[in-house]
């Protein structure tokens, strides 16, 4: 696997991916961090997104973020309280 074996390539050619065969040092240490930065970004908000959410309208039908939603139960009485993730 792999489209065979390596062959010379031009040294002049500047690739900002890498070039052809590239395997930068700690790659899976920076992916990690990256994953873990994003994570750590995306989740504050998605609280303070999920608190202050509200329905004007009551839906037709079951919107996934009503799971999350803190006022789900006041926008939406036909909802159960299985359905809900969390209990704020």
């Amino acid at each position: 696997m792999g489209g065979g074996k390596r062959f010379p390539y031009p040294k002049y050619v500047w690739s900002p991916t890498g070039g052809w065969w590239c395997e930068p040092r700690n790659w899976k240490r920076n992916t990690a961090v990256a994953v873990g930065a994003v994570f750590l970004i995306c989740l504050p908000a998605f609280y303070l997104s999920a608190s202050r959410e509200r329905m004007v309208q009551s839906p037709y039908r079951h919107v996934l973020s009503q799971r999350f939603s803190r006022h789900a139960k006041e926008d939406d009485p036909t909802v159960p309280d299985s359905h809900r993730f969390f209990k704020w």
